[in-house]
């Protein structure tokens, strides 16, 4: 399976409040670690450094709506792009993260807005 439709699995299992993913990715075919690195770069994929990670070459760091990290569908398009090119592998979820929401400061905003932070963030 493609590496796109498996991190599409992946999505589709998660629950609707997921804020946060951390999903390890291994590659099948070495002779394709620096193109598919140079791809990653896009999504700011940490490279593991540690020879005793059982073989597992990145973590992809993944948002949801907000936060310090690629969105989710940026994610499937750098992955659909390396599937295109050939490179098979694994995906494999680290981490996920649910039920958290950033503080904005809402003073002085109309109801709209707040009504509209409320329903995007699930509180």
């Amino acid at each position: 399976m493609p590496l796109a439709a498996d991190f599409q699995q992946i999505l589709d299992t998660l629950p609707p409040d997921w804020t946060d993913l951390e999903v390890d990715l291994r590659i099948a075919d070495l002779s394709h670690y620096v193109d598919t690195a140079t791809a990653l770069s896009q999504v700011n994929a940490q490279v593991y450094q540690h020879p005793k990670q059982d073989s597992w070459h990145w973590r992809l760091l993944v948002a949801h709506s907000f936060g310090h990290a690629a969105a989710a569908e940026t994610v499937k398009g750098v992955l659909a792009k390396l599937g295109e090119a050939g490179v098979t592998g694994e995906l494999r979820v680290a981490e996920v993260r649910e039920g958290r929401s950033e503080v904005v400061q809402m003073w002085g905003r109309p109801e709209s807005v707040r009504e509209e932070f409320r329903e995007r963030r699930s509180l």
